[in-house]
């Protein structure tokens, strides 16, 4: 398949973009940073998530987009969000259909109350940000998923992620490898289409 992946250097999306190359996939990487790639995708292109004639290159002739963009900061709180809508206009304006975000599970979660109430108080920003990513892709007209990630290890992969519609009992950690696997699985496999997941370790 052609994948454009954005996001390609970041922490999770450096162990997408190998597996994608390891299973024979020509990847299109969109980064603001092009030193920091480590692996060779087929096509690079670097830039801010909000530039759409960049993105319009990057997305132009994709099967799928796979999009991991952190929640904003004090000095850009509105990064993904924006990234995201441009994103979208470009996968519209170039005619390809098939999106794939993530997004931190915490966003939505209520259990264990404590914890997540820390988060949100001390994530407010980044999750606000994720929560309007979302509610840009919920009502767009794309063929979307939303895998929403419980926290991330880079420990080894363990083969096996639990996916569940519904909200989890106790999120367990999660390899970004297996994140990996997730995500390019969802891809190939064309299912859970306009819906949103929540993904944790087993």
């Amino acid at each position: 398949m052609n994948i454009t992946l954005i996001g390609s250097t970041g922490r999770t999306g450096r162990y997408v973009l190998a597996e994608a190359l390891r299973r024979g996939h020509r990847v299109t990487a969109f980064t603001r940073n092009a030193a920091a790639l480590e692996a060779r995708p087929h096509a690079v292109v670097e830039g801010d998530g909000r530039d759409l004639e960049k993105m319009r290159t990057a997305v132009a002739d994709a099967d799928a987009v796979i999009s991991i963009i952190n929640g904003g900061d004090s000095r850009d709180p509105h990064r993904a969000a924006e990234a995201t809508r441009t994103v979208m206009r470009a996968m519209t304006e170039t005619g390809v259909e098939r999106l794939i975000v993530t997004t931190p599970y915490p966003i939505v979660a209520r259990r264990p109350f404590l914890l997540i109430w820390l988060l949100h108080r001390l994530l407010a920003t980044q999750y606000a940000d994720a929560r309007d990513l979302e509610q840009a892709v919920t009502t767009g007209d794309l063929d979307w998923t939303i895998v929403r990630l419980t926290r991330l290890t880079d420990r080894p992969a363990t083969g096996t992620a639990v996916i569940r519609r519904e909200l989890l009992g106790t999120p367990r950690s999660l390899t970004r490898a297996d994140v990996a696997t997730t995500l390019l699985d969802i891809v190939q496999e064309g299912h859970l289409s306009r819906v949103a997941v929540n993904v944790q370790g087993r």
